[in-house]
């Protein structure tokens, strides 16, 4: 099969397009047929070796993907069958023509939903979803701020937040990007490049400042969001596409009251060693079968920025380090070059 491989860690131009054997059907997992795979900021750190899940070498890049099921382990405990539509998450392994995950990890989409647009749902969504109910336990009524709001993970966290009930503050760069998060539901949209998000948030809710703020991007914006939070506000530092980890000053969380919350998906997903118990498991499929719904209703539409073959790999993670997308670019095995 083809695959995207990396021999070493670092850069986009250390990878190769390559013909690997068939990855073996372990215990209790099961064989996708990969018809696309989501591309992320987090594959650039994994490829750089940065990422919390660091991969032995050689890696194939990939955590998110949709396709076919096409062989299930005797073990596995699952109601797939081959044959069925699936999205799935895992640690590695997703630029690829085929996949082999943890039966726990994969889940029927309906068939509405695209393979495309299926990668959206395994990390994307899921990590929005259960940080901002599960963690941050966001209600009806409060106001949310969304940084990075024009990539994968800040509209996904738009449309939850809109469906839950929430005000929903949006920051982005550029009026293309304002466009696209207010057309997927912010109520509010700020251009971090031309005005002080800070200054704006406050404004906005009278001086009280948001509730709930929901961060990829870490540095100095997660450093502002503490100055614009609510007392008893929840922040939910998601990443860190900046490039810096900020240092969390404990008098203001003592000040304001302030809680601070992680979420680390692959915990949830048993990635790793990471070990997540059975009743989290069951957890996590109940949040599944709630996404579907949600985008049975309309609530999620899921957007895919851009299509590549695998063959132009490189090409979908430029424009994500280059932070050129509205929300997903996703690649496709089975298409040509």
């Amino acid at each position: 099969m083809r695959a995207v491989v990396g021999h070493q860690f670092g850069g986009i131009d250390d990878l190769r397009l390559e013909d690997v054997p068939a990855p073996y059907l372990a215990p209790g997992t099961i064989r996708i047929s990969v018809r696309a795979a989501g591309v992320s900021f987090a594959n650039l750190l994994f490829i750089a070796g940065k990422h919390q899940n660091r991969p032995s070498l050689p890696f194939i890049p990939g955590t998110e993907i949709a396709g076919i099921v096409t062989e299930i382990a005797s073990d596995a405990a699952t109601p797939l069958s081959v044959g069925d539509r699936v999205c799935a998450g895992l640690p590695s392994g997703g630029f690829a023509e085929e996949a082999i995950v943890d039966a726990g990890n994969v889940f029927a989409i309906p068939d509405a939903l695209s393979f495309a647009g299926a990668t959206l749902f395994p990390t994307i969504y899921a990590t929005a979803y259960a940080g901002l109910t599960w963690r941050a336990n966001l209600k009806a009524g409060e106001t949310l701020l969304v940084h990075g709001a024009a990539g994968a993970s800040g509209l996904a966290a738009v449309e939850i937040g809109r469906a839950l009930g929430a005000r929903v503050i949006a920051t982005a760069g550029g009026e293309h990007k304002l466009d696209a998060v207010r057309r997927f539901g912010a109520h509010h949209a700020i251009d971090y490049k031309r005005q002080d998000f800070r200054e704006a948030v406050l404004e906005l809710t009278n001086g009280r400042g948001a509730d709930v703020v929901f961060d990829p991007v870490g540095g100095d914006v997660f450093d502002n969001s503490l100055r614009c939070i609510a007392p008893l506000g929840r922040i939910l530092p998601i990443g860190f596409a900046s490039g810096r980890i900020p240092q969390i000053p404990a008098n203001i969380v003592l000040v304001k009251n302030l809680t601070v919350i992680g979420l680390y998906w692959g915990f949830y997903m048993a990635w790793g060693k990471s070990r997540a118990n059975t009743a989290l498991r069951a957890q996590v499929r109940t949040l599944f079968d709630e996404l579907f719904a949600l985008f049975a209703a309309g609530q999620l539409g899921a957007p895919v920025d851009q299509t590549l073959p695998l063959a132009q790999f490189a090409d979908g993670l430029r424009r994500v380090e280059q932070r050129r997308v509205i929300g997903k670019v996703v690649l496709v095995p089975g298409e040509a070059a």
